[in-house]
């Protein structure tokens, strides 16, 4: 049985390509998704691809992945910048890797973008390169001993 990798994406993701375009690009949710099924296949793993704009529906996605998956690929949108709840789920996961990942380079925005109360507690981060990012993050995860 192939192992599951988590993908779980946070507030106002399930508007992408919608929302503003010129910042967030032109692909859908679905579209990201269709790619990360592939690369997930490509290397061997199962995908778990699930969106949520509750903070505790994704906390108890992270204590899912804590018996279920391989790792978690982790876009918490603006969670990123004010969630200890999901920082302290991810910590209660260990050793499940999390890789953070934002679409946007978070660091090259408003200030208020520029801290990540998940970072800390992620196996790494992966933010600026559009929705290859999700990819990237797969491959990562894949790549763990």
């Amino acid at each position: 049985m192939a192992q599951t990798i988590f993908v779980l994406n946070g507030p106002n993701l399930n508007l992408l390509g919608k929302r503003e375009p010129g910042i967030y690009g032109g692909q859908t949710l679905a579209d990201v998704e269709a790619e990360c099924a592939r690369e997930a296949e490509a290397l061997g793993f199962e995908l778990s691809f699930r969106q949520s704009n509750h903070e505790g529906v994704l906390v108890d996605w992270l204590h899912e992945a804590r018996e279920a998956a391989a790792g978690v690929v982790l876009n918490p949108g603006a969670y990123a910048h004010t969630s200890i709840a999901l920082r302290d789920a991810i910590s209660a996961i260990a050793p499940v890797p999390v890789i953070e990942i934002h679409i946007t380079n978070i660091h090259a925005r408003e200030s208020f973008r520029h801290h990540s109360t998940i970072a800390p507690v992620a196996a790494g981060m992966i933010c600026g390169l559009g929705p290859i990012g999700y990819r990237l993050a797969i491959q990562a995860l894949a790549a763990r001993p």
